[in-house]
């Protein structure tokens, strides 16, 4: 469902080139009626982000010719993995704005990859507390209970 609403703010779901390139869409609204929203190419849109349409809200209490604004925050879908070929994706990269520069590497940087992470699964699919996370010490871990470092 592209449009949803939870009675204060719509959250809209529009695609890479829709966030990018601008976009004209009709919203219809609680009472009816239908609201062209446009917006400008070359104006990102980023995800997460709200946008205002002013007076055209909620009715105001007990003032009902009055209106609130509309808010509209955006959720952007981007491409699924492999949607465009090498050679494109490298035209696409000449029009984009550029990278970063690329840090120095030193003789003593290790290479590593980054992998996807589902949230599910933890870190490496157990239930394991980093160093600096874990507080069994004070709770009577792996030292026994109440054992503490001296201070000199």
């Amino acid at each position: 469902q592209r449009i949803r609403n939870d009675g204060r703010t719509f959250s809209l779901t529009i695609g890479l080139v829709e966030a990018l390139c601008g976009f004209q869409l009709t919203l219809t609204h609680l009472d009816g009626r239908h609201l062209l929203i446009k917006y400008p190419a070359g104006k990102v849109i980023e995800p997460g982000s709200i946008r205002v349409v002013r007076g055209e809200g909620m009715p105001q209490y007990r003032n009902p010719f009055e209106k609130g604004d509309l808010y509209i925050k955006f959720d952007v879908r981007f491409p699924d993995n492999g949607w465009i070929s090498t050679e494109k994706l490298t035209e696409l990269e000449d029009l984009l704005p550029s990278r970063a520069e690329v840090p120095v590497i030193s003789a003593d940087t290790e290479e590593v990859d980054l992998k996807e992470f589902d949230i599910s699964q933890g870190s490496s699919g157990g239930h394991r507390r980093e160093a600096y996370n874990d507080s069994s010490d004070e709770e009577g871990g792996p030292h026994g209970p109440g054992v503490q470092c001296a201070h000199q």
